[in-house]
C-alpha cells in the first residue's frame, strides 16, 4: 500500500490536497510524523524514513519518492483517472513538467530568499529575482485561468502553495492573487485543512 509520511500544516499538506483531488485519499496510508519547523519548534522524528527528516515522503513498496514536484508527478501518473496531470503523449505534458520543475528549481528558492530578505547577484543570475518570477506567472495567468490553460492541475496546486502559506507576506500582482483565490476556493483545500486539524 502507498504510504505518505506527513506532518500537518506543512509542505506535505499539498500532497494530501492532491490525494483528495485524485479521489484516492482512502488508498493511501498516511503516517503522521514530526518535523523541525522554521520557527524552531518540532524536531526530527525517528519514525520518519526521509533521509533528511522532512516531509512529504512517499513510499510505494521499494519505491521511495521525495520532493513535492516528484511526488505530484508520481501520483498524477499513478492515478491518471484523476485528471490532475497530463500523461506522456499529451500535448500539455511538457508544460506540466516544466511548471513542476520550475517550481522546485526556481520559484521555491527565490520565494524563500525573498521571504528571508536575502539578495545577491549570484543568486539572481542563477535562479532569477522575485520580480522576474512574478512577471512569468503574470504573463501566463493574464491569458488563461490556470497554468495549463482552462484545466486545473497539480502544477497549480504546487506553484500556488507559497502564496497560500505565507499569505500577504508574499508580494504578488492582482492577477496572481485572483489565481491563488481560485486555487484556495477548491473544496480539496478545505478538506485537506480539515484532515490536518
Amino acid at each position: 500500500m502507498l504510504t505518505l509520511f506527513h506532518s500537518p500544516k506543512s509542505r506535505s499538506t499539498s500532497i494530501v490536497t492532491l490525494l483528495v483531488e485524485l479521489d484516492v485519499l482512502d488508498e493511501v496510508q498516511i503516517r503522521q510524523v514530526g518535523i523541525p519547523r522554521f520557527d524552531g519548534s518540532g524536531g526530527r522524528d525517528p519514525a520518519n524514513p526521509h533521509p533528511e527528516g522532512k516531509v512529504p515522503y512517499l513510499v510505494n513498496g521499494n519505491d521511495h519518492i521525495r520532493e513535492r514536484g516528484a511526488i505530484m508527478l508520481y501520483l498524477t501518473d499513478l492515478f491518471p483517472e484523476g485528471g490532475m496531470g497530463p500523461l506522456p503523449g499529451d500535448p500539455k505534458r511538457g508544460e506540466y513538467l516544466s511548471w513542476l520543475f520550475w517550481y522546485q528549481g526556481v520559484f521555491e528558492p527565490v520565494a524563500v530568499l525573498q521571504f528571508a530578505g536575502l539578495k545577491h547577484p549570484v543568486i539572481e543570475a542563477t535562479f532569477r529575482d522575485y520580480d522576474t518570477v512574478l512577471a512569468r506567472l503574470d504573463e501566463i495567468l493574464s491569458k488563461q485561468t490556470w497554468l495549463l490553460g482552462d484545466k486545473f492541475s497539480a502544477a497549480d496546486l504546487l506553484v500556488a502553495g507559497p502564496f497560500m502559506f505565507f499569505g500577504d507576506d508574499m508580494r504578488r500582482s492582482s492577477t496572481i492573487s485572483d489565481w491563488v483565490g481560485r486555487v484556495q476556493s477548491r473544496p480539496s483545500i478545505s478538506q485537506a485543512a480539515a484532515f490536518d486539524d
